[in-house]
Order: structure tokens, then C-alpha cells, then sequence
């Protein structure tokens, strides 16, 4: 437990003085998504994570990366659910994106973001990915199809049939899991 809680404030305090910044602007808006009107294919919501603009130096992608893979195990330890929304995973999330989209034709950038964005439960993003970069690996298949498989959930109890089909077709071209079998059933 006491490592536990030196990693954690270690992790923390190393966030805190990443994210002091002298800028006293006042930073932009969000912007709401619009809201789809055709509800007959899946969202392709690309919004990218928001990034913390004062950074001091641009990351190189591999820098990027390897700064993802250690947000990621801190936060591995420091919550026991992982959601985009806390500041570890936030922050593993966000340096993926950089090193993905930093060097596109890295696959290994690509999926390691395609994996935090399934850990993280934001699922129409790493639909998204895994469709991105096509040709999977079985363990990247697995990731893929519950992807589907939620997307597909949660189109079904909003009672759209039919993307919620298109959702379960990919995801048991990926691979066929009870889940996808269960909503294919219901359809």
C-alpha cells in the first residue's frame, strides 16, 4: 500500500508542475459535437482529447508515446476503474494522440491509442481506430469486437436497429464473442 501511495503522489505531483503555467489567458471555448442526422450509420465522432496548450515543448511522437505508456501504469495504479476523465488517464489518452497522430504511419502508436481508448470506455473512438487501421492482431480483435459490441448496446436500447447491426457486423468480422451474439440475437 505504501508504494502504492508514493507512486500515486510521485505520478501526481509530476502532473501538477507539468500543468503550472505562467499563461494567464483566458483558454478557448469547447465546442459542443453536433448532434448526427443520419442515425442510420455509426457515429464517426473524431473529436480528438483535449490537449493542454501551455505544454512548454512539443513532444516528439515517440516522446509522446513512451509518455502514454507511463501515464498509463500510473494510473493502472492510482484508480481502480479507468476513465477518460481522470487526470492520469486524461493525460495517458491525450499522449497517445500526439504520438499517433505525430507519425501516422506508426501502427504501434495507432493501436496503443486504439487500446487506451477501449480502456477508457470512450468507445466510438476506438471504433474508430480499430476500423482505422484495418488488419488487427487477435489480441487487437478482442479490444475491436467489445468496442462494437458497446457501441452496438447502446444503439440497441436507444431502439436504433440498424446501427446497431452495422455495429455487430463489424464487430464479428472482427470476432464473433458472446456479447455480439447476444445483441445479434435481439436484432
Amino acid at each position: 500500500m505504501k508504494k502504492i501511495l508514493i507512486l500515486t503522489a510521485f505520478a501526481l505531483g509530476s502532473l501538477a508542475a507539468a500543468q503550472t503555467s505562467t499563461d494567464t489567458t483566458t483558454p478557448p471555448a469547447m465546442e459542443t459535437p453536433a448532434a448526427p442526422t443520419d442515425t442510420a450509420t455509426p457515429a464517426t465522432d473524431t473529436t480528438a482529447p483535449a490537449t493542454d496548450t501551455t505544454a512548454p515543448a512539443a513532444m516528439t511522437p515517440e516522446e509522446s508515446f513512451s509518455k502514454a505508456q507511463e501515464y498509463a501504469t500510473q494510473a493502472d495504479v492510482a484508480y481502480p476503474i479507468p476513465f477518460y476523465d481522470r487526470t492520469l488517464w486524461k493525460a495517458a489518452v491525450d499522449s497517445a494522440y500526439l504520438a499517433a497522430s505525430g507519425d501516422e504511419s506508426n501502427r504501434d502508436y495507432t493501436a496503443y491509442l486504439g487500446q487506451l481508448y477501449t480502456k477508457t470506455q470512450w468507445w466510438i473512438n476506438a471504433y474508430n481506430v480499430w476500423t482505422k487501421i484495418g488488419d488487427l492482431t487477435d489480441a487487437e480483435k478482442d479490444w475491436a469486437a467489445l468496442s462494437a459490441a458497446k457501441l452496438a448496446y447502446i444503439a440497441l436500447n436507444r431502439g436504433d436497429k440498424a446501427t446497431a447491426k452495422t455495429y455487430v457486423d463489424q464487430g464479428m468480422m472482427w470476432k464473433s464473442t458472446p456479447s455480439l451474439v447476444a445483441i445479434q440475437a435481439r436484432l
